[in-house]
């Protein structure tokens, strides 16, 4: 294994854009437990920004929240405008195919989000986790699911495993 590069110390933040912060938040905040820690911002008309994003004329609003060890900025572009999000898009397409969340419980995350009606690609296989005579978990299980915009998201619940590191 190479070592890591000078000066990297982590994953600080991942970026979504959505076609409606209100609904992403409701998906963040209030389905998966997110907790926003910084005020919201939005911008329109700033040419440093669009040179930041690399956008010509861009305009947003976007909000940070923190899922455990990571955070997510989301965003809505009310400028440029872009073509709607393929809802079923596959995994399998180039570019960033999800982002995997380890829960306490996936069996009651998943509850969850069937109870919200989102789609989920097939139920955990709950038989991967097993306890032994001292009531030690081993192993995983996972699901794919995805919002309510179409982006893929893995719900995972990871114990002492050869196969997966937990966080």
């Amino acid at each position: 294994m190479s070592p890591p590069l000078p000066g990297v110390l982590g994953v600080h933040h991942i970026g979504v854009s959505v076609p409606d912060l209100d609904l992403a938040r409701r998906f963040y905040i209030d389905l998966l437990g997110a907790v926003e820690e910084v005020e919201p911002m939005g911008w329109s008309d700033n040419p440093f920004i669009d040179a930041v994003v690399g956008l010509e004329g861009s305009a947003a609003r976007q909000f940070f929240c923190r899922l455990g060890n990571v955070q997510i900025e989301v965003f809505e572009y009310s400028a440029p405008k872009q073509a709607p999000l393929d809802p079923h898009r596959g995994v399998n397409e180039y570019g960033y195919t999800h982002i995997a969340l380890q829960v306490e419980d996936v069996a009651a995350v998943h509850a969850r989000v069937l109870d919200a009606g989102l789609p989920v690609h097939t139920p955990p296989a709950l038989d991967g986790i097993t306890t032994d005579a001292d009531g030690v978990k081993h192993g995983y299980a996972g699901s794919y699911c995805r919002d309510y915009f179409g982006n893929v998201f893995e719900i995972l619940e990871v114990h002492e495993s050869r196969d997966i590191r937990p966080l």
